[in-house]
C-alpha cells in the first residue's frame, strides 16, 4: 500500500479534482470540512421521540409505517367530521360519537356528570307520582275516567258492524272479537209519529238476516173519530193492492161482549180489529203482529196479529187474529198501516224487532 502525505491538493485551473476510479472505494478518515465547517451529508439514522435533525440539502428522506391495529401501533387517520387536531393534539369533536357506536351498557352512572345524576334522582318522584288529570286520573293508582273507553279504543280482532256484538275469544287481539248475534231479537225499525201526523207507514228492508220479525204499535191514535187500521204487505217486491187479503179476528171487550171479523182471500187490504178506535183524548189502538219466515218462497204469507183498542165509547177491547195474503209465495219485504180515514195523529210510536237464530 503506498501512502501520500501533502498539505493541499489543489486541482490544476479549470478542471475537476477527482480521488479515485469509478467503481473504486475511498475512505476518508477524519473529518471533512468545506471551508472550515463540517460537511453536512444525507440522514444517516431516525431516532424515535426527537425531531429530525441534520442533513444537507439533497437526499430523500422516507419513513415506512405500518397501520395501527388493536394490537399494534402504527399510522391510522381520523376523518375531520368526528376529531380535531391542534397543536399536536387530537380531540373528539361534540357529537363525535353516535349512539350507535356507544356498546351497549359501556356508560355507567359513575361516567355522567353530577347534574344529570341529580336531575334523573329529581325526576324519578315526578315520574313516579305523577299526578294526572283528563282522561286518566291519580297519582300512584290511576283511573280511566267514565265515558273515556269508546269502539275505537277497544282492542278487538276485527272490525265493527251494525247490531253486532262483542264476544269473548281466547287467542284473538285482545281476546275479543264482533260477533253476529245469534237467538236474541235485535231492533230493525223505529218510527215515531212526528206533530204534522202520518197517513200512512211504510216498514221495508225485511230481509232472510231475521227469521222472524215483531212489530210493536204504541199509542196510536186516529185523527177521524170510530176508523179501524188497515194492513198491506209488500210482496214479490211491491205493495200489494188487489182482492187477495185474507183475515180472522175475535174480539172481546170489557162488557164480555164477543166478536168477530173475516173475510175471505178476495179482500183488497186487511183488518186488525173488530171494531174502531176512538179519537177523543185517551182513546188509542195499542198491538203487535208477528212475521214468520219473511223470505220463505214456498208458502204464503201468514201474520198473527194482538190488538187493543178503546172506542169511542170509552169501551176497550182485545182483537186476536191472523191476516194472509194469497197473491204469491214470495218474499215477504214490507208492510204498510193506515187507518180507514184520516191521519195517525202525532206522538204515536212503532218498533220492529227481528230473532236471529
Amino acid at each position: 500500500m503506498s501512502e501520500v502525505k501533502v498539505n493541499k491538493v489543489t486541482p490544476r485551473s479549470g478542471t475537476t479534482l477527482t480521488i479515485g476510479d469509478s467503481g473504486d472505494t475511498t475512505n476518508v478518515v477524519g473529518t471533512l470540512q468545506n471551508n472550515g465547517a463540517a460537511l453536512v451529508g444525507d440522514i444517516s439514522s431516525v431516532v424515535a421521540g426527537t425531531n429530525l435533525s441534520g442533513g444537507g440539502t439533497s437526499g430523500a428522506v422516507t419513513i415506512n409505517l405500518a397501520d395501527a391495529s388493536t394490537s399494534a401501533k402504527g399510522a391510522a387517520s381520523f376523518s375531520s367530521d368526528n376529531f380535531a387536531a391542534s397543536s399536536g393534539a387530537v380531540t373528539i369533536k361534540d357529537l363525535g360519537i353516535a349512539t350507535g357506536e356507544i356498546q351497549d351498557d359501556a356508560v355507567t352512572v359513575d361516567k355522567l356528570a353530577n347534574s344529570i345524576n341529580s336531575a334523573i334522582t329529581s325526576n324519578t318522584a315526578k315520574v313516579t307520582n305523577a299526578t294526572h288529570s283528563g282522561e286518566v286520573t291519580g297519582a300512584t293508582a290511576l283511573t280511566i275516567a267514565d265515558n273515556i273507553v269508546d269502539e275505537a279504543n277497544l282492542k278487538v280482532s276485527n272490525s265493527p258492524t251494525n247490531g253486532y256484538f262483542l264476544s269473548a275469544q281466547s287467542g284473538n287481539t285482545g281476546g275479543l272479537t264482533w260477533a253476529e248475534a245469534g237467538g236474541v231479537w235485535v231492533r230493525t225499525h223505529y218510527t215515531q209519529i212526528g206533530n204534522a201526523g202520518a197517513t200512512q207507514i211504510d216498514f221495508t228492508g225485511l230481509s232472510s238476516s231475521y227469521e222472524v220479525y215483531k212489530f210493536y204499535f204504541v199509542n196510536i191514535r186516529p185523527e177521524t173519530d170510530d176508523v179501524y187500521m188497515k194492513f198491506f204487505m209488500n210482496v214479490g217486491g211491491s205493495f200489494q193492492t188487489g182482492n187477495s187479503y185474507g183475515y180472522a179476528i175475535r174480539l172481546v171487550d170489557t162488557d164480555q161482549t164477543l166478536g168477530s171479523a173475516a173475510a175471505p182471500e178476495d179482500n183488497a187490504f186487511a183488518k186488525v180489529q173488530v171494531n174502531g178506535t176512538g179519537n177523543a183524548t185517551g182513546e188509542t189502538l195499542n198491538g203487535e203482529l208477528t212475521i214468520f219466515d219473511p223470505s220463505g218462497t214456498t208458502n204464503f204469507n201468514v201474520i198473527t196479529t194482538n190488538f187493543n183498542s178503546i172506542n169511542n165509547g170509552g169501551k176497550s177491547s182485545s182483537n186476536v187474529g191472523v191476516i194472509s195474503n194469497m197473491s204469491s209465495a214470495a218474499a215477504l219485504t214490507g208492510i204498510r198501516i193506515k187507518f180507514s180515514s184520516g191521519k195517525m195523529l202525532a206522538g204515536g210510536l212503532i218498533i220492529g224487532y227481528g230473532l236471529k237464530v
